[in-house]
């Protein structure tokens, strides 16, 4: 009797063949987080073909990337961690991948609805604080520490009063937010959807733009802030002066998750369920089977798609998307226990004690 055929995955994935090429020629992996299906994806070129290697996190969200340091937000944790050279080679098979992340620190915040964080130049990470309405940092004695609020928000209290979600900075420094709403009572930012949506320069508390619908991910590069339409799947820049939107591409699904790479902009899509936070949003009116799942490469000078990897079944929305430059093929560690109880990073000084037969296990 034939074996019968396996079950496909649900976690199966479609992509142009350029998406591959496209990380391998510039030598780069893509990170993404889902909480919807409770997964970190990290995007890597393989052989040709698109690698999507999946950890698991309970409902990952926010995703900040500094060297050799990565954070992700979960729904009562921050986890951060730094690649230890040392440990990849442990690593099978061997000989394949050129950053190996291990955890280093866990820092329980409470459902404070982590959302976009960012590491600024001082190497401090700034979360926003969704349901508290605030940009926040960690601390080694309080959940967080408030650094910044809209001044509209009248109480520090986890009521998500305008639904704080994205953070960019510039050189550096945490300078620009979004938010759904003008809003100071709780989820008052529902009322209006469609185009309640604004940006805020945290430097004078000034908004900078209205009349966006949902929007997400403020960036800044190349010289203009960058932001995305979500409810209208649009990718755009904001004209300072005017507070103007001006769209550069409509993709095929809700935009959340922003990362460039020269003239490369990799934006996240979601398909948006059937619920009545989408509600009344322009996306939410398309066909389901038009609304995608996935990432998106887009080429800013001309604004054309020239890559896509499409998540099926299981993965029905994307949060985060993070470039990582100069690793083709890394791995994250969370319970290779062997890996994890071997692996030893110790300061500089130190290693000049360590014996030579185990500098293969201790790291700078």
């Amino acid at each position: 009797m034939d074996p019968a055929p396996a079950e496909p995955s649900p976690l199966r994935s479609v992509h142009t063949t350029t998406f591959p090429q496209i990380l391998a020629e510039l030598g780069l992996s893509v990170w993404v987080t889902t909480y919807q299906a409770g997964k970190l994806v990290i995007l890597r070129a393989e052989n040709g073909v698109l690698n999507t290697h999946f950890r698991e996190f309970h409902r990952p969200m926010g995703l900040a990337l500094a060297r050799n340091r990565l954070a992700v937000g979960t729904t009562t944790e921050i986890r951060e961690y730094h690649d230890v050279p040392a440990a990849g080679p442990k690593l099978k098979p061997a000989g394949v991948y050129d950053a190996c992340y291990l955890p280093r620190i866990a820092h329980t915040t409470g459902d404070v609805h982590v959302h976009e964080m960012a590491f600024a130049a001082n190497g401090e990470l700034w979360f926003v604080n969704t349901s508290f309405s605030c940009l926040a940092a960690r601390s080694p004695v309080h959940s967080f520490v408030s650094l910044w609020r809209p001044k509209f928000i009248t109480g520090l209290a986890p009521e998500d009063r305008c639904h704080l979600n994205g953070l960019g900075l510039v050189n550096g420094e945490p300078r620009y937010v979004t938010a759904l709403g003008e809003t100071d009572d709780p989820g008052g930012w529902r009322r209006n959807k469609k185009d309640g949506g604004l940006i805020i320069d945290i430097r004078d508390d000034r908004i900078v733009a209205r009349g966006l619908s949902m929007p997400h991910s403020p960036r800044w590069h190349d010289g203009r802030l960058w932001v995305l339409d979500s409810g209208s799947g649009g990718l755009g820049t904001i004209d300072l002066n005017s507070g103007r939107y001006d769209g550069l591409a409509e993709l095929p699904g809700f935009t959340r998750g922003l990362s460039f790479f020269g003239r490369l902009a990799f934006v996240g899509l979601s398909q948006v369920r059937e619920s009545a936070v989408f509600s009344g949003i322009k996306i939410s009116e398309w066909p389901a089977e038009v609304r995608s799942c996935g990432v998106w490469v887009v080429d800013v000078p001309t604004g054309r798609t020239v890559a896509f990897v499409k998540f099926e079944d299981a993965v029905q929305e994307v949060f985060a998307v993070e470039v990582m430059p100069g690793a083709k093929y890394p791995d994250l560690v969370t319970d290779d226990m062997e890996v994890l109880a071997g692996s030893f990073v110790l300061p500089d000084e130190a290693l000049a004690a360590v014996p030579e037969a185990f500098r293969s296990s201790a790291g700078a």
